[in-house]
């Protein structure tokens, strides 16, 4: 009987690179399993060519049904591509989209332009943008200025304290916001920056 060991990090990782770490030894033992999957069952057809009815043959194929049913219990709660972060999908873009050509990129893939919930999430986002480059989120003054809220409606009721120290200032017709550096940053919507996507994760349950 075949079987698939992949050994993570024995010492867990802190933090966010833990997080990371997890998630590639995840996405490899996938790739692994698929590879295995398709191997087994190209030997499985090209016995059943030689001797349908052989003990060899009848013996793959149970290896087979084994190798599928380990593979059916892997699950990628998000797409390629996306990342992975507290029951949520992320698409850190690479390429760069005004304001609202970000906004309509987020649509296009059943996502939104991303909205914070939560300091922990703030904190992750801030990392990735800072290592990716300035990245619009959904929050605009584009309505009324100086009254914030996000893409879907709702006012910013809270994290003024992640503003970047004198921002927002509204200095040359700034009414979208973005990650930059430590912090957050108004900046002119037309300017062509990265973007980020959020949307739910899928489930990983089964019948």
């Amino acid at each position: 009987m075949m079987t698939i060991y992949v050994e993570a990090n024995k010492q867990q990782q802190p933090g966010f690179l833990g997080w990371l770490s997890h998630r590639n030894g995840f996405l490899m033992l996938h790739l692994l399993s698929i590879v295995l999957l398709t191997g087994l069952l190209v030997a499985v057809l090209v016995q059943g060519f030689k001797s349908p009815s052989s003990p060899g043959n009848e013996k793959i194929y149970k290896q087979l049904m084994q190798l599928k049913v380990e593979v059916d219990r892997l699950c990628l709660p998000c797409s390629w591509e996306w990342e992975s972060f507290n029951g949520k999908c992320y698409f850190f873009s690479k390429s760069q989209r005004n304001w609202n050509d970000s906004a309509t990129a987020c649509q296009e893939v059943e996502a939104q332009l991303v909205i914070i919930d939560n300091d922990e999430e703030q904190s992750f986002l801030q990392q990735t943008s800072k290592k990716k480059g300035h990245a619009w989120m959904g929050l605009s003054d584009q309505k009324q200025e100086g009254k914030w809220i996000w893409i879907d409606g709702s006012p910013l009721r809270s994290f003024m304290k992640y503003w970047n120290k004198g921002e927002p200032n509204n200095d040359r017709e700034e009414d979208c916001a973005e990650f930059k550096d430590d912090g957050w940053n108004d900046a002119p919507c037309a300017v062509k920056k990265y973007w980020i996507c959020k949307k739910s994760a899928m489930s990983c349950t089964r019948n």
